[in-house]
């Protein structure tokens, strides 16, 4: 997921130069991203050893309004403890051989953003789920 800001904040950095070597105006535009970051979520599972392992979890928002974006944006620390108590639950209860269910995961964590934030208009996205 870091790679397609960086990737989107390389091109944006490039616009100005390229509108100035062709001749055109250089104009100050702000460049906003309805994209808000989260750290990688983990709870811990059982291996089929007998072992102890990890679910991790990466996942983000898009928000493509302003005013919920500023609000998701502030209440990040909420959002986060609500996710990992739910991953820590929904990995507790997976079974040694049983993979993650992505479309479980991406529905639980839809709703708790739904209720932390007041109202819909966020999205979650979910990068990638790893069961170690």
């Amino acid at each position: 997921m870091d790679r397609r800001f960086l990737v989107a904040a390389a091109v944006a950095a490039a616009l100005p130069a390229a509108s100035l070597a062709a001749g055109g105006e250089s104009t100050k535009t702000a460049v906003t991203s309805n994209y808000v970051k989260m750290d990688p979520l983990l709870g811990t599972t059982i291996r089929g050893s007998g072992r102890r392992g990890v679910l991790a979890v990466d996942c983000g928002l898009d928000v493509p309004d302003p005013v919920l974006r500023t609000l998701a944006q502030q209440s990040v620390p909420r959002l986060r403890a609500a996710y990992v108590q739910t991953i820590q639950a929904y990995a507790s209860g997976l079974g040694p051989k049983s993979l993650p269910n992505a479309e479980y995961i991406s529905i639980t964590l839809q709703r708790q953003t739904d209720a932390i934030l007041g109202r819909r208009g966020a999205r979650v996205l979910l990068g990638g789920i790893v069961a170690n």
